[in-house]
């Protein structure tokens, strides 16, 4: 059920599934495989700011590998952190990392030198996320290629609080839709029917971002699943009846084709948002800096490719349509749409699985990259050629974080 046109948009999903799935899903998954693009600066151990909440999942998948002190370079942890003895001195961190929910930290020996360069283009700047405090020394680097987005195990009432506070809180919504995301009644779906088509098309675009985004982590751990799980080996793949249950028409009683469109919805605003970046990556000043100059220069080569791809795309979302009313009720409700998004990133410091807390934090700080994009149109468009970007900037964070949550789509 999933086919032709989408809501709110000149767009329909065949268009979108063979730009996607021949010329650009390709080039872009090689990026991502790059060092500047693989290695994430997260803090896995901030606490909740909603709930007192020490619960972690209890499930090992939660966790990847322990970090071995040989791997580490010194320096890994923050820039502020001091490249001192106590820094090579990890047996307290790995003794963190072996409880469950630890990430692997570890980078390779050749990135070291990278990683200490990588700080100076970090910066603290972020409107629409609560971005980490990456100098903090809880803040560390994560290779993403070794901590993959799957199925963990992590589910149950915990799981259903995070989304339940996501959905019920922070988005636009019409109060009788209870949890939009379980296969709800047909009644709710009538009410969520309803309700798209009396209010204005930023509240539902905003409601279908989240719901976007929903949908791609669930089919992310559907198509991951441990199928098998013995002292020999583990094995991930598809587990058609998870799909079945969250997307299938009858299962959820009609809701499952629209949240798919939701995340073609999503796909698009992405896209937009590259399509619109390409003069901040073009300036010969900026440069994808790991250290190893000829890769830099292959790989920023690589992104103009995928920029200009993008804006190829002949069936583009019209950002235009969005907060072009009543220039006063306009800002109120931008400023609006700012805090819930804000909201929604601080939700992810509540994940208790720390794997699904870093792709959580990670995909919301995409997303969150992406509209910044979108509504900082005029400053791009004053960018100079040469010289400093004053008016907008983009941290080497909000750059890792938004081309790898757009992969993720």
């Amino acid at each position: 059920q999933v086919t032709g046109h989408l809501d709110d948009c000149t767009c329909d999903v065949e268009t979108i599934d063979a730009f996607n799935n021949y010329n650009l899903f390709p080039r872009l998954n090689e990026l991502l495989e790059s060092d500047y693009f693989r290695y994430y600066k997260v803090n896995l151990k901030k606490p909740c700011p909603f709930w007192s909440d020490s619960s972690h999942c209890g499930v090992r998948d939660c966790a990847v590998k322990p970090c071995p002190s040989d791997e580490v370079p010194d320096g890994i942890r923050s820039g502020s952190y001091k490249y001192s003895e106590e820094a090579n001195n990890l047996a307290e961190e790995c003794e963190e990392a072996k409880r469950l929910g630890a990430v692997d930290g570890s980078l390779s020996k050749e990135t070291q030198q990278a990683v200490l360069q990588w700080t100076r283009h970090d910066d603290s700047s972020d409107s629409f996320c609560e971005a980490d405090d990456i100098s903090s020394p809880d803040a560390e680097y994560v290779d993403l290629l070794l901590n993959p987005e799957r199925y963990t195990g992590y589910k149950g009432p915990d799981a259903w609080k995070i989304w339940n506070s996501i959905y019920e809180e922070n988005c636009f919504k019409p109060q009788n839709v209870k949890r939009p995301l379980t296969s709800t009644g047909g009644e709710s779906f009538l009410y969520l029917t309803k309700w798209f088509r009396s209010v204005c098309v930023e509240k539902r675009a905003f409601y279908k971002l989240i719901s976007g985004l929903h949908a791609s982590i669930n089919i992310h751990l559907s198509a991951r699943y441990l199928l098998q799980d013995t002292w020999a080996e583990k094995k991930w793949g598809p587990n058609v009846t998870e799909f079945q249950q969250r997307f299938d028409e009858l299962l959820t009683r009609g809701e499952g084709p629209r949240r798919l469109k939701n995340l073609y919805f999503l796909y698009l605003i992405e896209l937009r948002a590259l399509s619109k970046v390409l003069p901040f990556f073009q300036r010969p000043g900026f440069q994808l800096y790991t250290g190893n100059k000829n890769h830099d220069e292959e790989m920023k080569s690589q992104l103009l490719e995928i920029l200009q791809l993008a804006k190829s795309f002949p069936l583009h979302f019209d950002e235009n349509s969005f907060f072009a009313g009543n220039k006063k009720e306009a800002a109120k409700l931008k400023e609006e749409f700012r805090l819930h998004f804000k909201n929604i990133s601080k939700i992810m410091d509540c994940v208790g699985c720390f794997k699904c807390r870093l792709w959580g934090k990670l995909q919301t700080q995409g997303l969150g990259t992406a509209l910044k994009i979108l509504f900082s149109e005029n400053l791009i468009e004053k960018i100079p050629e040469s010289g400093p970007s004053y008016g907008f900037q983009l941290t080497r964070q909000e750059i890792v974080a938004l081309f790898n949550a757009f992969g993720r789509l």
